[in-house]
């Protein structure tokens, strides 16, 4: 089976917000075809689009009406298999958003489960009878605030949705579930689909009894660990390898919440044959206040050396029994550099020595738009965002409980809100941005006339042709699939020191993460006698001086 992957680096498209071709403010599948030779300027091998099925677009298109058909405003079936033959002609794979723990409750088979409890879709979904008092079944909650269970009359019963009550969660227990999901992947798969990210795979496999978890202050309803890794989460997987993706070949990637780096080892171990690989959710929920009743929006100050720690920790562990998905951006996260780096004085140093740390260790790395330019978090007025889960949050955190703030809970939309990540991508200074010749969906953000595409092509020195290099790196050297990892300087609170080894080769990844200039006496033990420079943020590198502001390079030993 070919591992293409391995020395891949793949590029996450977020239709709705990428490339407008017709002018009615959302992007569509015409618009990824007209930048198809931009992102082929820029390297990449794969494009994973999220969702573009038919969708009533509670959750942007995670909530599926019908899987075998394109939502209108992306375009038609027709339109997406123009993609897929546009892209495989200038070598680019595709990779789809498989969206199977949950459907729409538009979904034919969600019309008919409700009807009755007798019925030939009955149970493709997780229905369970109200406590005695009528209350839900348990103290389940969404992920999106408030319970996981919604009644429904017609039958007398609640029914089951992790996120928005839109949502209704599929019962995996059911064996015809199960094909039916397997059919939909092959009728994409025959339409020359090379792979699937699967959206929250990891919470496929249910916990049958339904137990309640234990009460938490301050938490009516709770998200915790029977969320995920369900008791047969494996087993489902491994049944679908064996059904539709080894057969075809189909490159995967699992998002996987709760997983550790051991955790993972199950999913990706290729003698276990399950997936290629999973996103980790560890490095990028550090700065979360653990079991706060206000989830993702009570914030902490980040930790730097607990991200070494914990990107360390996957690198180490997954070492020859796995394989890691690297990745620091995506349409749920907020753009990094405005997270945990600096945005502003030293926005492109910021972004290429993520981009470095990143990109030089063993995995495949993801890219997500407008990540290549440098685009940062909005600040916007509340009423401003789409989200659902911003929306839900507000009602639920800071109207309802009172357990935040509003500027308190604005400080932390601004900071990790998922509509960060959803402006429009930024092509040009000119009328919203080039995303649309019309009005966009959602605001573009202000800086736009500083940071896009067309400037950072004119750019030499820019974040894209950083990046540029950095996937021509990851094409040419094996050293970065294959070579040993090993961290130095744990405990330094600014820099971020690791070791590449393949047989006689060595790389040295440095990287400054502070807005001073810092010493590197520390850093001396580690340099070699003789070197060339790989890459490098700035236009000079002597290892030996004083590192720069957000100073990154890597370098070579030789002989």
């Amino acid at each position: 089976m070919s591992e293409w992957w391995k020395d891949a680096v793949i590029y996450q498209i977020y239709p709705r917000s990428y490339n407008d071709s017709n002018g009615d403010g959302w992007g569509d599948l015409n618009g990824i075809i007209e930048k198809l030779d931009y992102l082929k300027v820029l390297g990449v091998d794969a494009l994973w689009i999220s969702p573009v099925y038919d969708s009533p677009q509670d959750d942007n298109g995670y909530d599926i009406r019908d899987y075998r058909k394109i939502y209108d405003r992306f375009g038609s079936n027709d339109d997406m298999e123009r993609l897929i033959h546009e892209a495989h002609q200038r070598g680019i794979k595709i990779i789809m958003d498989l969206v199977a723990n949950h459907t729409s409750d538009e979904h034919y088979w969600f019309q008919e489960s409700r009807k009755s409890k007798a019925n030939p879709y009955s149970d493709y979904y997780i229905w369970k009878d109200p406590k005695p008092d009528g209350s839900p079944p348990n103290n389940w909650g969404s992920h999106f605030g408030g319970s996981a269970w919604e009644y429904a009359p017609e039958r007398d019963q609640y029914y089951l949705h992790f996120y928005t009550r839109k949502q209704p969660d599929l019962n995996w227990e059911n064996e015809t579930v199960r094909q039916e999901i397997y059919d939909l992947m092959q009728f994409w798969v025959d339409k020359g689909v090379d792979g699937w990210r699967m959206d929250v795979i990891a919470e496929i496999s249910k916990y049958t009894d339904f137990p309640d978890y234990p009460p938490q202050p301050g938490k009516a309803f709770i998200v915790g660990s029977m969320h995920q890794n369900g008791p047969r989460l494996h087993e489902f997987i491994q049944e679908m390898n064996r059904k539709v993706l080894a057969p075809n070949e189909s490159m995967t990637v699992g998002e996987a919440p709760g997983s550790n780096a051991e955790l993972a080892k199950l999913f990706t171990d290729p003698e276990r044959h399950e997936l290629n690989m999973i996103f980790t959710f560890e490095h990028v929920e550090l700065d979360r206040v653990p079991n706060s009743p206000n989830r993702k929006w009570a914030l902490r100050p980040f930790q730097f050396t607990e991200l070494k720690r914990v990107l360390s920790e996957w690198q180490d562990t997954l070492r020859g029994c796995g394989w890691n998905a690297l990745y620091f951006e995506n349409h749920d996260r907020p753009r990094i550099i405005s997270r945990w780096g600096n945005d502003t004085n030293y926005r492109k140093e910021c972004a290429k020595a993520f981009a470095t740390v990143l990109h030089g260790m063993q995995g495949t790395p993801y890219v997500y738009q407008g990540e290549e330019i440098g685009m940062v978090n909005s600040h916007y007025d509340l009423d401003e965002y789409d989200d659902v889960e911003i929306k839900n949050a507000y009602k639920a955190y800071v109207l309802k409980n009172k357990s935040i703030s509003e500027a308190a809970f604005k400080k932390a939309v601004w900071q990790v809100g998922r509509d960060n990540a959803r402006t429009p991508m930024q092509w040009n200074a000119g009328h919203e941005a080039g995303f649309t010749s019309g009005e966009a969906w959602l605001k573009v953000n202000p800086r736009y006339p500083e940071i896009n595409v067309e400037e950072a092509l004119s750019d030499p020195n820019s974040i894209f042709y950083y990046y540029k290099k950095l996937i021509e790196l990851r094409h040419k050297e094996a050293i970065l699939s294959e070579g040993t990892y090993q961290l130095f300087l744990a405990d330094d609170p600014h820099l971020f020191v690791y070791e590449r080894t393949y047989g006689d080769e060595k790389w040295l990844i440095v990287a400054n993460f502070s807005e001073e200039t810092v010493e590197t006496d520390e850093l001396k033990p580690f340099l070699y006698d003789r070197w060339d420079r790989v890459i490098s943020n700035y236009a000079t590198v002597d290892p030996h001086q004083p590192l720069r502001p957000y100073e990154a390079f890597i370098i070579r030993k030789t002989i």
